[in-house]
């Protein structure tokens, strides 16, 4: 029998399971039961299977600490549930996201549930719009397959942002407003010469946090306007690995975006994590949720 095994034995045998498998193996007896709980198995499951899990939000984001940590720092006393930060953290377990469109049926399923609006408004914004080769707003234009477009630009902000409506399933409308951070004008001259274009989205003020000066930003009026009237944000973000991010001003942007001094402070925030083709690396979901610092943020939000 598979218990007569030296107990490294069975655990070698069971990191070979799936989580799912393991499950079940735990439930046969009690002496399985106790077995599959092992902290370190599920660490070990934690730490392999989170570089592929698609989606991570505000209630399943495991702590930063789980996996920075060593195994062998971490004493008796302060042991994590790794199983259950798992079954609660792995995309697969959570209910909400279960659906006969997987690709698309964690982004729609997050917004309906949380914006009850029949036809609601999101701004859409971020440095994925901009420095990825390909572009995310002409891919939603034309692939009538993931989003069907369902009105023409609405308004024009001084050549940074505009309005398209999408119809979802034939039946359910939303409206985005795509701000982009200059004129598309200036924002070729910026890829022609490999330079940043400045923002002309934000304007930045000077706070200080103790002994050490804050980055703070506010936004332009006319993106005020916009913030004071949507229902959500989508954020756009650069995934691609071998780029370098500035985490803490992408922070201190989303921060002025999500200003609740602009409307109610339980706004939902999506994050789109983008790359230019799949054949490039990713920065996993659940690091660019902690590069990011979203659980400093007090609205729902999901990667």
């Amino acid at each position: 029998a598979l218990n007569g095994f030296q107990i490294d034995v069975q655990l070698n045998i069971m990191s070979f399971l799936s989580p799912q498998d393991l499950c079940r193996l735990g439930s046969t007896s009690c002496y399985w039961r106790a077995a599959v709980q092992d902290p370190l198995l599920w660490r070990y499951f934690l730490l392999r299977d989170l570089p592929s899990w698609t989606s991570i939000d505000w209630k399943s984001l495991p702590d930063e600490e789980i996996f920075n940590k060593a195994f062998s720092e971490v004493s008796d006393n302060a042991l994590y549930d790794y199983m259950a930060v798992y079954k609660r953290s792995c995309p697969q377990g959570r209910r909400s996201l279960k659906s006969s469109r997987p690709r698309y049926g964690t982004v729609t399923s997050f917004l309906q549930s949380l914006v009850t609006q029949a036809e609601p408004r999101f701004a859409m914004f971020g440095p994925g719009l901009e420095e990825l080769d390909n572009s995310l707003v002409q891919k939603m234009m034309t692939c009538p397959e993931i989003l069907l477009v369902a009105g023409l630009p609405q308004r024009q902000i001084h050549g940074i942002g505009s309005g398209v409506s999408f119809q979802f399933n034939n039946n359910q409308k939303f409206n985005i407003v795509t701000l982009y951070s200059t004129t598309s004008v200036e924002r070729r001259r910026a890829r022609e010469e490999q330079a940043v274009a400045v923002n002309k989205m934000f304007y930045q003020e000077s706070s200080t946090a103790g002994t050490q000066q804050a980055m703070h930003y506010s936004v332009i009026a006319q993106v005020r306007k916009v913030c004071e009237v949507v229902d959500g944000f989508i954020y756009v973000a650069n995934a691609e690995a071998h780029r370098a991010h500035d985490r803490q001003e992408e922070l201190a942007r989303i921060l002025a975006m999500i200003d609740p001094a602009l409307g109610p402070p339980n706004r939902p925030l999506l994050v789109l994590s983008c790359v230019s083709d799949v054949g490039v690396k990713r920065i996993p979901c659940v690091y660019v949720a902690h590069q990011l610092q979203l659980n400093l943020l007090h609205q729902p939000w999901m990667v």
